[in-house]
């Protein structure tokens, strides 16, 4: 599965849920697949989809949140797992879009084919469910959404970036705005 694949299972069981995306490709990609106001794309802050998306679940109780990280930006910043598992925000959701490479930066490997993040995000105390294709995704996903978190979603990608995706070069602080409005609209 590649990555534009996954994120087009993402967009579809995503429409109402608040989706905090890492940066780079996933969020330029995700843009591409359908461009909403639930979207916050974290552009230029690698590592922290988990921590943004851990608290705004714990500011929004009753709200499904859904992060989106990649394993290299994981790799950046593990220690959301457990804080995620230490806290046990009941509506965290986390989706790791696995391709084993910094796919933004050329492809370099991340530690990914050494250190299962499935595994790191059990033993912090989530849930873990995995996939590998878009059909097991789908699945995986709707089963996690109405699942009580902190819940991981290990999805095993191909590396490489869709081709002629435009970048995003929308202001961070007009995407975050945006972001908030829908927030509050809710």
């Amino acid at each position: 599965m590649r990555r534009i694949e996954a994120l087009r299972v993402l967009a579809e069981h995503t429409a109402d849920v608040p989706l905090v995306v890492t940066c780079a490709a996933t969020s330029r990609e995700l843009a591409a697949v359908a461009d909403r106001p639930n979207h916050l794309y974290l552009l230029d802050s690698m590592g922290l989809a988990g921590s943004v998306a851990t608290g705004v679940a714990l500011g929004l109780p009753g709200t499904r949140v859904v992060a989106v990280e990649g394993d290299g930006s994981l790799f950046m910043n593990p220690n959301v797992l457990p804080t995620g598992g230490f806290l046990r925000p009941a509506n965290l959701a986390m989706v790791l879009l696995d391709n084993g490479v910094y796919g933004s930066t050329g492809n370099l490997p991340t530690y990914a084919a050494q250190v299962d993040l499935g595994a790191l995000a059990e033993a912090s105390g989530w849930s873990v469910r995995r996939a590998a294709t878009p059909a097991e995704l789908g699945l995986e996903l709707a089963r996690m959404l109405t699942t009580d978190g902190p819940a991981f979603l290990h999805a095993r990608i191909e590396p490489g970036n869709a081709a002629d995706v435009p970048k995003l070069l929308e202001d961070p602080v007009i995407l975050g705005r945006r972001f908030h409005d829908w927030l509050a609209s809710q």
